[in-house]
Order: structure tokens, then C-alpha cells, then sequence
């Protein structure tokens, strides 16, 4: 494969068509200055801290749904790595994801951020997790729902029953193994539970709480293009 691709960078012209186009529509995107320690959680105050997080090794995995958008603004230093599934857009599919990318990884530690609703998809992968001793850092953000479908077509449908999922780990290690789980709510909380699982060698689950209402402006845009799409009359003849 070394051989083939030497053999084909010689035949290829750079094409910067994609990066011309993004330039075009993007801005530079203001970044908030931390707030008092009790103010409560904003999902933007919640990724400010994540761009922090993030080093030359580090692997940021996003679920489908808000975490795509606020993930795609990221700025990643150069050598870290991004994961995304947004052609399919099957939710759930990142904890079983963070299972595997952290079993397979060879440098740095995974961050995954991922919605409450598309965890209880699949949540007893944390298990597996625990058992393989791996140590991602899992920010659960808890919002009461399926934050994207309410965007698209809101009803009482995308609302589901709220789970305490920091205990999650307690119920999976079975007093196992050194994973870790906490839920917070305020700036402050957030800080220290990242301080904390940073000091830590096993998973980490920090269970964040977010307004309902409280999602990227480009999510909102995207669902009422959705929402649009699906509403159009039938084509067929």
C-alpha cells in the first residue's frame, strides 16, 4: 500500500475547491469566556471546555444529532482525530463505536460526546468497556430527549424517560474495575469533574445537564430544512 500510494501522489494535482467553499460561508466563531461557578451549563460552555480538552493525540467522536454540529466547529490541533457518522445518521451507533475506536486506538485518549436518547440505545456497551478496562472520557449530555427529531417534528414522542446515568457505572462495574461516573450541572461541576477524569485511568462518564431548548444554531437550521423536505407533496405520477 506504501508503494501504491508513493506511486499515485506523482499523478494527483491538489484540488482546494472544498476549502475555497467552506471559506466562503464560514465566520470566525466567538468563543465564551467561562462563567461564574454556578452559573448553569450551556452546551456552548460545555464544548468550550471539550476544545481545551482536546491535544495532537486526542480522538473526538460525536453521535449523531446536536453533537455532530457543535463537534464539526471544533477546531482539532493538528495530529488529533475525528470521528463522525453523519450519512446515515443512526442514532446510538457511538457507544458501541467508542467500544471498538478505543480498543483499537494506539495514542492519546477518546472523548465522545453523546445525546441521552441515542445512548439508552445501547447503553450496556459501557459494560463492555468496563471489562476491556478501556478509559474514554463519555460526556453524556442529558437533555430529556431526541434534541434533532424535536427540531424535524416535535411531539410527545421525543421525550424519554430520564435515567440517572452517572450511576450507570456503578450498576455496570459491580464494584470492578476503575471507571467513574458523575453528573453535573453548574460551570463549576464541569470543571472539576474534568480535572477529575483526566486524573483517572479508567472510563469516565460525566452525565452533563443541558436545557431542552439549548442546541446549535445550525441544527435548528438544518431541522427546519428537514422538516421542510418531508412536508412536500408526493411526486409520483
Amino acid at each position: 500500500m506504501n508503494d501504491l500510494l508513493e506511486a499515485l501522489v506523482g499523478q494527483l494535482k491538489p484540488n482546494d475547491g472544498a476549502l475555497k467553499a467552506y471559506r466562503r460561508v464560514s465566520s470566525p466563531k466567538h468563543i465564551p469566556q467561562p462563567g461564574k461557578a454556578k452559573t448553569p451549563l450551556s452546551i456552548r460552555q460545555l464544548f468550550t471546555r471539550i476544545q481545551k480538552l482536546l491535544d495532537r493525540k486526542s480522538t473526538l467522536l460525536v453521535e449523531t444529532g446536536d453533537s455532530w454540529f457543535n463537534g464539526m466547529e471544533l477546531s482539532l490541533p493538528e495530529g488529533a482525530q475525528f470521528e463522525i457518522q453523519m450519512q446515515y445518521g443512526s442514532i446510538g451507533w457511538s457507544v458501541g463505536a467508542t467500544l471498538g475506536y478505543a480498543l483499537g486506538k494506539d495514542k492519546g485518549r477518546l472523548i465522545s460526546c453523546i445525546g441521552d436518547g441515542s445512548f439508552q440505545l445501547t447503553a450496556q456497551e459501557i459494560s463492555t468497556m468496563i471489562r476491556y478496562q478501556v478509559d474514554p472520557i463519555i460526556f453524556l449530555i442529558n437533555n430529556g430527549g431526541y434534541t434533532i427529531e424535536v427540531e424535524i417534528h416535535d411531539g410527545p414522542y421525543n421525550k424519554i424517560k430520564n435515567w440517572n446515568y452517572a450511576q450507570l457505572v456503578e450498576v455496570f462495574s459491580a464494584g470492578e474495575g476503575d471507571a467513574w461516573g458523575c453528573k453535573v450541572s453548574t460551570e463549576g461541576e464541569l470543571d472539576k469533574a474534568i480535572k477529575e477524569a483526566k486524573s483517572r485511568k479508567g472510563l469516565c462518564l460525566i452525565e452533563v445537564i443541558i436545557d431542552r431548548n439549548d442546541c446549535n444554531v445550525n441544527l435548528l437550521r438544518w431541522g427546519n430544512q428537514v422538516a421542510r423536505n418531508n412536508g412536500r407533496a408526493n411526486r409520483s405520477m
